[in-house]
């Protein structure tokens, strides 16, 4: 490869980093991730410590993935790893839901506004059950 072909897929890499990772953090402010998260833990003086731990932390995985570097831990120790990305991801999810509405929508549509409770437990089954199924059957061991 010559120089003007590096300098161009570097040009690139780092446009689509930028625009990704832009994208992310828009993402993140319109669903108001963290002042929420901090009103909900009641450390609303910690709200900079959040916003540098995000940081930090995306920057930290994106380094590693440059880098090649892997984390070798047992079972056991993901264990914690996996229940705070699934909190994180449940909040994202919850704040996705409560921003555009879903659910109470979705419950007048289909006429089960009594019944909204029984809507999101079926939600969150279908998921569980989906990702059981898609990691059983589709994750080599």
């Amino acid at each position: 490869m010559s120089l003007i072909d590096n300098v161009l897929l570097a040009f690139i890499g780092l446009a689509g980093g930028l625009a990704v990772g832009s994208g992310f953090v828009a993402f993140l402010t319109v669903l108001d991730i963290i002042p929420r998260l901090t009103v909900i833990t009641r450390t609303q003086r910690y709200i900079r410590s959040y916003e540098h731990a995000l940081i930090l932390g995306a920057f930290c995985a994106t380094w590693m993935d440059f880098r090649g570097w892997t984390v070798h831990l047992s079972p056991m120790g993901l264990i914690p790893i996996g229940l705070i990305e699934g909190c994180f991801i449940g909040l994202l999810a919850a704040a996705l839901t409560e921003v555009i509405n879903v659910l109470p929508i979705l419950a007048k549509r289909i006429r089960l506004q009594d019944h909204v409770k029984f809507l999101l437990m079926a939600m969150v089954f279908g998921k569980v059950i989906g990702s059981l199924f898609q990691w059983v059957l589709f994750t080599v061991h």
